[in-house]
């Protein structure tokens, strides 16, 4: 076993979008290794089925937990962490793991209209973990459910600098915009990590002013609760935080970000 200050935090998402979590715990925690792990060959999960997504991800973490021996890892993606984080806690009951759920409690608590929406993948929604936090805590408010089969994918070509149609992208967002007995949406969670990226994009199209839910910070925290202080007193580069593909050849434009994130593609 590693001593802990070696052993780095693993963040896993199916694809860039979990950048946005990494971003916040890299400030929250700066005195730890971070190991960035992108399924890209697996992208997009919302449209896996359920079982054959639940191997893959089980079989990938075989691999990366023995390769990396991680102090913690964090799943900063909505579809996996609905369909298997609780299988991979029984998998691996040595290591701690942080998941990502759509942030219907926080919403629920700061609505003043009452009426929410949960803007996810097709997966996230259809999921009844969703169902069990909207009857847990918000049975008095509206909810409505989106599950956008595109934009993931369009937030991915976002951040590489590809230009996006904006009437496609509001095609994606308008039905998460709804007016009831003289009230109006009012908060509208991002339960897919890569949707904050779009995030300025989403405000410029909305028909109306919005709260758009980011659960980054809220990730990153519950992160920092679980770890100990390394013992050290110092800090590590960053500069040996890598990059993980599991297609093997991410293309030059991703390695371009990664490198923009100060991460060294693996």
């Amino acid at each position: 076993m590693s001593d802990i200050t070696d052993r780095p935090i693993i963040a896993f998402d199916s694809g860039i979008g979990g950048l946005t979590v990494l971003r916040e715990a890299r400030v929250l925690i700066p005195d730890r290794r971070f190991v960035y792990i992108a399924d890209d060959a697996g992208f997009p999960y919302g449209d896996w089925e359920e079982e054959p997504l639940r191997a893959r991800i089980l079989g990938l973490f075989e691999g990366f937990i023995a390769k990396y021996d991680p102090e913690i890892a964090i799943i900063p993606c909505n579809t996996a962490s609905t369909l298997v984080l609780d299988d991979l806690r029984q998998a691996f009951p040595s290591v701690p793991f942080v998941g990502t759920v759509p942030a219907i409690k926080p919403a629920a608590e700061r609505t003043s209209s009452g009426l929410i929406t949960v803007l996810a993948t097709p997966g996230t929604v259809k999921r009844a973990y969703t169902r069990d936090l909207i009857q847990s805590f918000a049975t008095k408010c509206h909810v409505r459910l989106v599950g956008s089969q595109n934009l993931a994918r369009m937030a991915e070509a976002h951040i590489r600098g590809d230009h996006l149609d904006d009437a496609a992208i509001e095609a994606e967002i308008a039905p998460c915009f709804v007016e009831m007995d003289g009230k109006r949406t009012d908060i509208v969670v991002l339960a897919c990590t890569h949707y904050p990226f779009l995030a300025n994009v989403f405000r410029r199209l909305a028909p109306w002013p919005v709260d758009w839910l980011d659960p980054a910070e809220a990730i990153a925290r519950r992160a920092l609760s679980l770890l100990k202080p390394n013992g050290t007193g110092t800090e590590p580069e960053h500069g040996d935080d890598i990059a993980v593909f599991t297609s093997g050849n991410p293309d030059f434009s991703t390695r371009r970000l990664m490198q923009g994130f100060g991460l060294a593609t693996a």
